[in-house]
């Protein structure tokens, strides 16, 4: 659970920028942080690189069918993800560009780029080495960062929902500085953000 002396602060915070952002803040409440729901950095950017660009439910859907298609072969998803599999995962709905990330992913992994030393490093410095890969952008590698690493400061600039969400709350169109109030916890801001969208959603 998110601790509340956080809790305060954010909502401390949001007071001074906008009532509409403090407001939507009180009304989630504390939040739950959960620990990585991925064993390793590489299971993580693998269902990233499928969400990349789509919504949940889409992104949902296509990585269930590649869970289906990697059961039906008797395999783990990650051992599809090398060169032969490639017409198959087309069929589960995964485009060629990200067929292609996913065995670059896969590929870095075997080349020791993603050791648990990545988790010592910065943001940006950790950012810069995962997009190196192939298919691995700022808006994935903040995304592990945020629900990998657990890092609490990284406002996700790519990311539609937060952006939209943030802008709509506070009448401000750069989201960039208006989450720097927020630092150090500017990614405890966007799952907020994350969460307003989803309870948004399910009212409507």
């Amino acid at each position: 659970m998110l601790e509340a002396t956080i809790y305060d602060r954010l909502i401390g915070t949001a007071a001074m920028i906008s009532e509409p952002l403090r407001a939507a803040i009180a009304t989630v409440g504390l939040i739950e942080i959960a620990p990585p729901s991925h064993a390793s950095l590489a299971e993580r950017l693998f269902v990233e690189v499928v969400n990349q660009q789509l919504s949940t439910k889409a992104a949902l859907s296509i990585w269930t069918r590649v869970e289906a298609a990697a059961s039906a072969q008797a395999v783990a998803p990650r051992d599809l993800f090398v060169p032969g599999y490639e017409a198959l995962l087309r069929g589960c709905g995964v485009s060629a560009n990200k067929v292609r990330a996913l065995q670059a992913i896969r590929e870095a992994e075997e080349a020791g780029w993603l050791g648990a030393d990545l988790a010592a490093l910065p943001h940006a410095e950790r950012s810069a080495v995962l997009c190196r890969i192939r298919g691995v952008g700022p808006w994935t590698a903040d995304m592990a960062g945020i629900f990998h690493f657990l890092d609490p400061d990284i406002w996700p600039v790519g990311d539609v929902a937060a952006v939209g969400v943030l802008r709509r709350l506070t009448e401000r169109e750069d989201t960039v500085e208006t989450a720097a109030f927020f630092a150090p916890y500017r990614s405890i801001l966007a799952r907020y953000m994350w969460r307003t969208r989803d309870t948004a959603h399910a009212a409507a």
